[in-house]
């Protein structure tokens, strides 16, 4: 399975820890929402959340389905592709609300898109779009909010950089650390719900910035 080759391969590119502030065992078809901020923090976020016990099918843009075979391996673990920009974009909501109520976990990023700046220093969430407040209103779904600091210095800017980062990985072992944030129910107007959600993975990542020595503004 693809998750399972994706916990199996982080740990050599880089020091994974993971810190908690989930008491009870979360109840079936629970939403994660998570800050983006690299092309390698899934890798690590799902790593994260494996050592957790929690296995959530993600939220990815769909041009991850047409590399070989890692689409078919997406497919096949049930994770659902995002058709950004396109008159398709909305079935990814369905998707996702089908999966939460079958009581599957779901993890999704707030922001919908990478960050468009080129170092690889940790910052704060951009503005968060609306998809994660609807569906967690439509659904009845509990969220949890997900920081993470770290993946950057894995992979950030440029094409070449990212694949250079991604390669001497090894050998630099950059920390990576992920923070769960207690779990909460959003408000149900879809403004305050989005607010509500950034604000949360907000205060999650900064813990998890600070973990890793970053200095969060």
């Amino acid at each position: 399975m693809f998750s399972r080759a994706v916990i199996a391969l982080t740990p050599f590119f880089g020091r994974l820890t993971v810190t908690s502030e989930i008491k009870l065992r979360l109840p079936a078809g629970t939403l994660f929402v998570a800050n983006h901020d690299s092309m390698a923090d899934p890798a690590v976020v799902m790593a994260a959340l494996r050592r957790l016990e929690l296995e959530p099918v993600v939220m990815a843009t769909a041009g991850l389905w047409r590399i070989p075979l890692l689409g078919r391996a997406l497919s096949r673990d049930g994770h659902i592709p995002v058709h950004r920009r396109t008159a398709h974009a909305a079935l990814a909501l369905d998707a996702a609300a089908e999966a939460l109520a079958g009581g599957r976990h779901v993890l999704l990023y707030g922001e919908g898109r990478l960050p468009r700046r080129r170092d690889a220093a940790a910052t704060a969430p951009e503005p968060f779009r609306t998809g994660l407040a609807r569906l967690a209103q439509a659904t009845g779904a509990l969220v949890v909010p997900v920081g993470h600091a770290g993946a950057r210095r894995i992979a950030s800017g440029s094409a070449a950089k990212q694949l250079a980062g991604t390669l001497t990985a090894p050998v630099r072992r950059p920390h990576c650390h992920v923070h769960l944030g207690a779990p909460l129910r959003l408000p149900a107007e879809t403004e305050r719900g989005t607010a509500a959600a950034r604000l949360a993975v907000t205060a999650a990542w900064r813990t998890a910035a600070r973990a890793v020595g970053e200095h969060p503004r």
